[in-house]
């Protein structure tokens, strides 16, 4: 039995009091030195203030370097205090803008109508200077609302002296909390101590009121044959004293207390079945209850009371006596815990007792098997701290670390750091085990691949891809590739058959990483397969295309993310459907948010698709030497690629259609030449360049005959191009004399462009005569030419095709009293007005609603609201 009485916590009224009526400073700083009893005030003032529904209390985890993982329990601890109405959810994600987390976050708190406590304790363990920045602007600009406790060893580095001077800081200090000699003589009172008035104020006087000094002589009076010589006896520094105490304490504990309490000292957090590997017994978790009930310096984590910690202090003393006595079996400690912990896996805790151990191999093999992972739980940081805990020589002598940081350089933007550390790797492969090589190769390949993607050498990095697609199995005795490289490897392939023009395959792999990514519940991998199936949709079906780019968003979006950083080639397929069906000021709205979020020194292929959606749109508005531009920028991202890829000889021939336009016949020629220099360019997409060329310069009957290979399916093509040649060919033969001809060949491309509601090949070429001579009576494609005629004309686009035939996610009650005022002319400002809710906030509503209804503009979404019987169809609140 544990023979230790517990010290009952002592109401501080007068600290109460200081911090409720702090409502006027906003912020309080709590900043004293351990062991003074700052968490205990704060956690019995909430108690005593019946505040525990509006408080959101955050423990910074020791030594916190990851900004999302911070930011993520503050959020966590938001919604529960302030309500999932007012604080959007985030989900972890490899991209993370902590910036931009905290303007959102102070817009969303502008709806408080509540007062809420924001409680950081343990703030001193931040170590991230972006968190420390990111908080500082939280208490600069928070709300009215939000008050805002910061608790720790020492004043954090904050900016703290603007809140001050501007008389907005309240603070408590370790004087603050000493213990007054009423206040001890409760305390001792509380655990049945009984000493003579002079006894307890020299014991108020050795401690100088110190909680933790006064607690720990609490317990040790507890049961003391001599409480009075005991205090006699006492004196000493805060450090001594803890020693003395210390003692008095764990000697006075049964064997088997002592045994736990000493070898479970290693741990940040303790349970009962990790306290019985570590002592090599049962019945632990009885034990730490008791502890825990008896002992001020146990304290139960849950309410369940099944994992617990240590008070620092205790802890550090606890961590002192097991090197004096049992020095050689920490390694072993260390090297269970890690084991334990992967069993029961918690890696990040894994790796560290495994790095405590010294066991550099072992942290390795965890690190390289988790690395994915952690990138996609949105704990990058968390990654990089774990790499920093290995020494130089581990990186070099440990291959598989060497991969997972070249992956690392590779997301950071640094590819030559990221070949580096490939050499090294490939250096040292021989280094790893039999049963890991396989794993390892995989790895290597996927990281290789990589890199040859950014860079653009798709042929490099089709061959790193070829034994990537095994990894579907392994073989017996071998380690399996986790299930987030397998998922990333077949985007990773994807995304490079789909720009090296291999559309069967890079579909195929795409929807297989989707598949993946959808049973292994890994959205963000998810939404950027749909973003790439967006693209390959886009070349039989714009429906398609848009339907996977919207989904890509909702993803976003209902996970709280970046939708632009995360769907960044979602946006240029909206924009580039948006562009081909006729939407032109719908589509500038896409590709702006595109221009943002695309890197095209990273992204090569989505940079070409980018350029040349933009230089369509320009040509469409008739700014031809911007069109040109844009086409000329896409040349040079040409550059930057390497083998076989899609764009090539359509950006030249934008490219020579824009020169012909702006009257250049021989700057057109000359690109025209630069095509058919290309092997794979006596291609259809050669022949309607040509045929172009031939009816720029007035010879119709070679651009019919340029064309006709094309348009008699000599020559494979696709609608898109197809449209523009029967045009091309209408408008050669209409200048022949040839009129029915010319109306078949525009009925023609009527009938293939009515499937995916093409209206640009119309508006870029010189048909509107034609158009409007067509006979009404006898075409079947009244609808699409009246709509083609109204664009030409400058009237309003048509609505967008393929609606989603369901919502794909229910509306929140917020996102519906939004949506009852889209029918006003009421501005977002103005609706934030009438509800009470900032700008901010009404636009994250209002994005969240286009993403669930699938559409991109407001009188779509009404008119999809009315379908839905959302809104009712009665006349607009103003």
């Amino acid at each position: 039995m544990v023979r230790v009485n517990a010290p009952s916590v002592v109401v501080r009224r007068e600290l109460f009091g200081f911090l409720s009526a702090d409502e006027g400073s906003g912020v309080t700083l709590l900043s004293a030195p351990p062991g003074s009893g700052k968490t205990v005030l704060l956690r019995s003032w909430v108690e005593d203030a019946g505040l525990e529904g509006n408080v959101a209390w955050v423990s910074v985890e020791r030594a916190e370097q990851d900004p999302q993982r911070f930011w993520l329990s503050v959020i966590g601890r938001l919604r529960e205090a302030a309500g999932a109405e007012i604080v959007e959810n985030l989900e972890p994600s490899p991209t993370f803008d902590g910036d931009a987390l905290v303007d959102r976050l102070i817009s969303e708190l502008g709806a408080l109508e509540d007062v809420v406590v924001l409680v950081i304790d343990d703030v001193h363990e931040l170590r991230s200077p972006e968190v420390l920045r990111q908080l500082e602007a939280l208490l600069d600009r928070r709300p009215s609302l939000l008050r805002v406790v910061i608790a720790g060893r020492r004043d954090p580095r904050l900016g703290l002296h603007r809140l001050r001077i501007a008389g907005q800081l309240a603070e408590i200090r370790g004087a603050d909390l000493r213990f007054t000699l009423e206040e001890t003589r409760e305390l001792l009172a509380a655990t049945g101590v009984v000493l003579s008035d002079a006894s307890v104020a020299r014991l108020q006087d050795r401690t100088e009121g110190w909680a933790a000094g006064l607690r720990l002589a609490a317990i040790a009076l507890s049961g003391h044959p001599d409480p009075e010589r005991f205090v006699a006896e006492f004196t000493g520094s805060e450090r001594t004293v803890a020693d003395y105490l210390f003692a008095e304490v764990l000697e006075r504990q049964p064997a088997e207390a002592r045994r736990l309490l000493l070898r479970t000292s290693i741990l940040e957090r303790v349970n009962g079945p990790l306290a019985d590997l570590l002592t090599d017994a049962a019945g632990s978790l009885r034990l730490l209850q008791e502890l825990e009930q008896a002992n001020a310096f146990v304290v139960a984590l849950d309410a369940s009371r099944s994992w617990f910690r240590y008070h620092r202090l205790f802890a550090d003393l606890l961590r002192l006596e097991l090197e004096r006595t049992e020095a050689d079996m920490i390694p072993q400690l260390h090297r269970a815990a890690a084991a334990w912990y992967e069993e029961n896996r918690d890696v990040v805790e894994a790796v560290r007792h495994a790095q405590a151990a010294e066991d550099w191999g072992y942290a390795a093999r965890l690190v390289a098997d988790h690395s994915a992972s952690f990138a996609l739980d949105g704990r990058a940081a968390t990654l990089e701290a774990l790499l920093a805990g290995f020494p130089p020589n581990a990186v070099s002598a440990e291959p598989e670390l060497a991969v997972v940081l070249a992956r690392g350089e590779v997301f950071g933007g640094s590819l030559a750091d990221a070949t580096a550390y490939i050499t090294l790797a490939e250096r040292n492969a021989g280094r790893v085990s039999d049963e890991r090589s396989r794993g390892f190769e995989l790895s290597l390949r996927l990281a290789r691949l990589m890199i040859a993607r950014r860079r653009g050498d798709f042929t490099s990095a089709l061959d790193e891809a070829q034994p990537l697609l095994a990894a579907q199995e392994s073989k017996a005795g071998e380690a399996a590739p986790g299930k987030d490289i397998r998922t990333a490897a077949f985007l990773q392939l994807g995304i490079v058959e789909l720009w090296s023009a291999r559309f069967a395959e890079a579909e195929r792999h795409l929807q297989l990483g989707l598949e993946l990514a959808r049973a292994g519940g890994r959205p963000y991998l998810e939404a950027q397969c749909l973003s790439y199936l967006a693209v390959t949709a886009g070349r039989d079906s714009m429906a398609e295309a848009r339907e996977h780019a919207v989904q890509a968003i909702g993803i976003a979006e209902q996970h709280g993310w970046d939708a632009d950083r995360v769907a960044g080639a979602a946006l240029v397929v909206l924009g580039n459907v948006d562009v081909w069906q006729g939407r032109f000021r719908d589509a500038e709205q896409w590709l702006e948010r595109a221009r943002g979020a695309v890197r095209a020194d990273l992204e090569p292929g989505t940079g070409l698709m980018l350029q040349l959606a933009q230089g369509r749109l320009n040509s469409a508005n008739g700014h031809y030497e911007e069109a040109a531009a844009s086409y000329r920028a896409a040349v040079r991202l040409e550059e930057l690629v390497v083998g076989p890829q899609l764009m090539t000889a359509p950006t030249r021939r934008l490219l020579a259609q824009t020169q012909m336009q702006l009257g250049d016949l021989e700057a057109a020629r000359q690109t025209l030449a630069e095509l058919s220099d290309d092997e794979e360019d006596g291609s259809d997409i050669a022949h309607a360049a040509l045929a172009h060329a031939d009816l720029a310069e007035g010879d119709e009957r070679a651009a019919i005959e340029a064309l006709a290979p094309v348009l008699d399916g000599s020559l494979p093509s696709n609608p898109m191009l197809l449209v523009e040649a029967f045009l091309v060919d209408a408008i050669a033969r209409e200048r022949l004399g040839e009129r029915r001809s010319a109306e078949s060949a525009v009925e023609r491309a009527l009938e293939l462009a009515e499937p995916n509601g093409l209206i640009w090949p119309f508006v870029v070429t010189p048909v509107r005569d034609l158009l409007e001579r067509h006979p009404r009576h006898g075409t079947a494609h009244g609808a699409l030419l009246k709509d083609i005629l109204s664009v030409i004309s400058g009237s309003p686009p048509p609505s967008p095709a393929g609606e989603p035939a369901a919502l794909r996610e229910d509306l929140t009650d917020s996102e519906l009293r939004v949506l009852r005022y889209l029918p006003s002319n009421l501005s977002a400002p103005e609706i934030g007005s009438e509800l009470y809710l900032s700008v901010h906030t009404v636009k994250t509503h209002i994005r969240h609603i286009y993403a669930k209804l699938g559409v991109h503009r407001r009188a779509e979404a009404v008119e999809r609201a009315r379908e839905l019987g959302l809104l009712a169809s009665s006349s607009p609140l103003r």
